[in-house]
């Protein structure tokens, strides 16, 4: 029997290889040794939190928190969802933050020097705490697809990145959700390092009518789960799951 502090060991299954010659940047980023296997400590088991006093009433309004002119361009979306451990229970007041592209496909960073135009009422940055039911909400624009320099003619799905700091550092993650339908998804070599095919289903939003907002904005679910079989990818690495 596992003790109450304990988190479920990571499916290593359902995870990407360290070492994807396909996604190139993987080849430098891969240890050369086998992985050290450690006991969780207490560190691993407590902290950090955070209250509601860290954050302002914008923080999760990626349509007004940038803007000073106008509202941002692009397609109008909710994002929202829980957070849910490895046993469906609700993560309740954990941080989750997410940055994105804007609606061109461009990150608000001095190195993102695509073509695609910067919006100057959009910063591409949001955070918020989860409610008592695991519950989280933004408002942002649909990010669109960029081209990247893995191939001569990759491009990243639309995508949004996402931190959840869970109740412990062992629940830390990093990962991305994509949306349903997206015919880019199964063409990208970052996806395609990951080996179930359920646990990339797990990564893609899924459109919800009911939650969308009649003559104002399309709502997508994403649901994240921490640590354990069914916990949600990490972005490209391992620790901490």
């Amino acid at each position: 029997m596992k003790r109450p502090s304990d988190y479920y060991q990571r499916d290593v299954s359902r995870h990407p290889p360290s070492f994807a010659p396909g996604y190139k940047t993987s080849v430098a980023r891969s240890p050369g040794l086998a992985l050290i296997s450690l006991e969780q400590s207490q560190g691993d088991i407590t902290g950090p939190v955070f209250g509601h006093n860290d954050l302002g009433p914008l923080d999760n309004d990626l349509l007004r928190n940038f803007a000073t002119s106008g509202d941002p361009v692009g397609e109008r979306i909710l994002l929202h969802g829980r957070v849910l451990d490895e046993d469906a229970r609700p993560v309740p007041h954990t941080l989750v933050e997410i940055w994105q592209a804007n609606a061109s496909g461009r990150y608000r960073h001095r190195k993102d020097t695509y073509l695609g135009a910067l919006d100057p009422n959009f910063g591409g940055c949001g955070r918020t705490l989860t409610d008592e039911t695991g519950y989280y909400a933004f408002r942002t624009v649909k990010p669109g697809a960029y081209p990247w320099r893995n191939h001569i003619n990759n491009w990243r799905p639309a995508h949004i990145h996402v931190s959840v700091f869970g109740r412990a550092f062992s629940q830390r993650l990093i990962t991305q959700l994509y949306f349903e339908g997206d015919p880019l998804i199964p063409l990208c070599p970052i996806v395609q390092t990951i080996p179930d095919p359920d646990a990339i289903d797990a990564l893609v939003a899924r459109l919800d009518m009911n939650a969308t907002v009649p003559l104002d904005m399309i709502a997508w679910r994403f649901d994240i789960v921490l640590r354990g079989r069914r916990s949600t990818m990490f972005e490209n690495r391992k620790e901490g799951n």
